[in-house]
């Protein structure tokens, strides 16, 4: 049996989401603050024995709870809930546990289980609220029920988690369905649970160091915790009374034969390599603590046999270890589990990047499935696999997995508030196995669906891209672009610096590509391109853009706009380059009026360089900067030369962006790039406060002073 989907109501930043879940592993991923812990601590809470605290309801539901002190309708009043919907073969033998579970199930092959935390006895928490705070003459408490909840587990005290089956029945009229919950008694609601699902948590906080402190977690007692809840113990204890050293022996020798598969299996994850000491456990044991399993970790060069301490080894390295051994663990104690094992085993690792280098995060989930592999080999149980759940923010890990796995924690406003710059209180999630791009004609060619979602896989691949990581996107044509980015962004538009964009090199024919994934999750873009002029008719031969009926073989902007022209491109205003439906702008070259001394000349440039070039035009005449070719005195002739001089093969386009940022004088950023940014930065960031007032104050006159 296989848990298949989950629905958060009313947790934190959980809203209402729906989490589909794979049978093996599932990706949450996202911004900060985006809801991937939150998902995980809904577990902690119902089924991990934490306990919920009034600031655990969503920030929607605050209001809830003023309006039900203000008219006692109880129907106000708010519940966390956490739906589980598990999938089940009918011909397995957990279909018979499932069906003496639940014997009403009326879909054989999916069933539900809703767990639900809110108020038990409304009238008892209004009474008990008036009598702790009563109104002042004009009605008003000196706390909110919501205050008076948030101290002294007032919340508990009256709270109690409620458990119901779930069906799930069609609505024949529009084909939607409708789910239907029945309630269960509370001592069957927790019997019931228990038999479907245990969950385990391998932390983000692991805080591996080499003390013995309440929040440390020293590796030897990992190994020491796993030895007493998984392995055979030594029956040495009348020899640990009479020869210490030799009974240490024994339980050394025993150790090596004990731990040997689990180091085996550790050195299968790459660590120790070839260029590090091995592992051993030794006993270091007194005769009080003999029977405790009690050891140490040491590292060992066997050409020198020479032992070093455990805090002589890197954080990556124990990070690595610590979590096979609890991965290890947590299995092995699931199938250890004699009577009414739960059906399904859910394991939650928070952030496995920490402290590991990059080739190690590319094969973390690998490893962790041959170490769960061997624990169920060595149990005679290869069928019964746990499903992961990992949250993280390494595009290393994501490279590693399938793009379907992918859950993308968005964050977005409440339900019902009017979308706005302030702060998104909520969360949604997005599940990359829905989503599946359209089949697009570029020139004559198709592009289908399948080809489509295979080259943004592709494309994110090769790229260990960290576009799900970023509050927005900015796609550029080349290498030029994302140099100079940086300094484009601190000329033109200083706040996004505190935001966090992922540039994407995508070039003018694939910008397009990205349009349906970025509206998939939502995430707001901005596209920097080329007008890429062509000659009028015949073979697409590059040409000035200014040529009378010049095209554009830009894919990008042919698909995005539906324009063929370059004068057609041109004559679009600011705001036609938005898309609000899409959260796009679309920055593409502008005509720039040349002055020179008393000359002035219109040119309108075909690529980035160009721009640069011309709207930097001073900086060339006074060879502050150079393209590589003497600038002619007649702006006619400039323009035709600098064109040329761009279009050459001799013409480095890197080298001149490096020229540029090593320019002691202030260069122009081009200003089609320059309205790009500001409208990203008006998006993400809000538009700038008002400045203070000037408030004067009239000094006193000589005479009364």
């Amino acid at each position: 049996m296989k848990l298949s989907e989950i629905t958060i109501r009313n947790f934190r930043r959980l809203e209402s989401v729906k989490i589909d879940v794979e049978s093996k592993e599932t990706i949450f991923v996202g911004p900060n603050n985006s809801g991937k812990t939150s998902a995980t601590a809904i577990f902690r809470c119902f089924l991990g024995g934490r306990d919920f605290k009034i600031h655990d309801f969503s920030v929607a539901r605050i209001a809830d709870y003023e309006s039900f002190a203000g008219s006692g309708d109880a129907t106000k009043l708010p519940a966390i809930s956490l739906d589980l919907w598990f999938e089940i073969d009918p011909n397995s033998i957990a279909f018979g546990h499932v069906f003496m579970l639940l014997p009403k199930l009326s879909d054989f092959t999916r069933i539900g289980f809703r767990l639900s935390y809110g108020i038990d006895d409304a009238k008892k928490l209004r009474e008990q609220y008036f009598a702790a705070y009563p109104a002042n003459d004009d009605g008003v408490r000196t706390k909110t029920l919501y205050q008076y909840l948030a101290t002294d587990n007032n919340l508990s005290r009256h709270s109690v988690v409620k458990y119901f089956s779930l069906e799930e029945r069609k609505v024949t009229q529009d084909a939607k369905t409708e789910i239907i919950p029945t309630p269960l008694d509370p001592e069957e609601g927790k019997r019931l649970v228990k038999h479907l699902v245990r969950v385990e948590f391998v932390d983000a906080q692991r805080n591996i160091n080499d003390d013995e402190g309440s929040r440390s977690n020293k590796l030897s007692s990992a190994f020491a915790s796993y030895y007493r809840k998984n392995l055979e113990q030594a029956e040495c204890a009348a020899e640990a009374h009479k020869v210490i050293d030799d009974n240490n022996k024994l339980l050394t020798a025993h150790y090596k034969s004990q731990f040997e598969p689990l180091i085996d299996l550790i050195r299968g994850l790459g660590v120790p390599s070839v260029n590090d000491r091995e592992l051993r456990i030794i006993s270091s044991l007194s005769p009080e603590t003999a029977l405790r399993g009690n050891t140490e970790l040491l590292y060992v060069d066997p050409g020198r046999e020479h032992e070093l301490p455990e805090l002589y080894n890197g954080l990556g390295f124990k990070n690595l270890i610590y979590m096979a051994i609890q991965a290890r663990h947590f299995h092995s104690q699931w199938l250890m589990t004699a009577e009414n094992r739960p059906l399904c085993m859910l394991l939650f690792i928070e952030e496995p990047e920490v402290h590991l280098h990059a080739q190690v995060q590319q094969t973390f989930i690998a490893n962790i499935w041959s170490v769960i592999n061997q624990s169920a080999i060595a149990a005679k149980q290869p069928d019964m696999m746990p499903q992961l759940v990992v949250t993280t923010h390494s595009s290393h890990i994501i490279d590693a997995v399938d793009f379907e796995k992918i859950r993308y924690f968005q964050r977005c406003h409440l339900i019902n508030e009017t979308p706005g710059p302030g702060i998104r209180n909520a969360s949604d999630v997005r599940s990359l196995r829905a989503f599946q791009p359209e089949a697009e004609v570029i020139d004559e060619t198709t592009v289908s669906p399948a080809d489509a979602l295979a080259f943004l896989k592709r494309y994110l691949r090769l790229t260990h891209c960290d576009l799900f990581f970023a509050d927005a996107a900015i796609l550029v044509e080349g290498s030029v672009e994302k140099l100079l980015m940086p300094s484009m962004i601190e000329a033109s538009a200083k706040r996004l610096r505190s935001t966090y964009l992922t540039v994407l090199e995508v070039g003018g024919a694939f910008a397009h590509r990205f349009e349906g994934l970025l509206a998939f999750l939502r995430i707001p873009y901005l596209v920097i391109t080329d007008l890429d002029s062509v000659a009028p008719t015949g073979y697409p031969t590059a040409c000035r853009a200014d040529t009378q009926g010049a095209r554009t073989s830009n894919a990008s902007l042919k698909k995005l706009f539906g324009k063929e022209t370059v004068a057609g491109l041109i004559a679009m205003s600011d705001a036609e380059r938005i898309d609000v439906s899409k959260d796009r702008y679309v920055a593409f070259q502008t005509d720039i009026l040349v002055v020179d001394n008393d000359a002035q000349c219109a040119m309108r440039p075909r690529t980035l360089e160009e721009t640069l070039a011309y709207e930097n035009f001073t900086l060339l005449r006074t060879a502050v900067l150079s393209i590589g070719i003497p600038i002619p005195v007649a702006l006619p002739d400039a323009y035709q030369n600098i064109y040329d001089r761009v279009r050459s093969d001799n013409f480095k386009k890197t080298d001149f962006a490096m020229l540029l940022l090593a320019c002691a004088a202030t260069w122009t950023v081009p200003t089609y790039i320059a309205n790009g940014l500001r409208w990203l930065e008006l998006r993400l960031c809000g538009p700038l406060p008002d400045p203070a007032p000037i408030v004067l104050v009239e000094l006193p006159s000589e005479a009364s002073a």
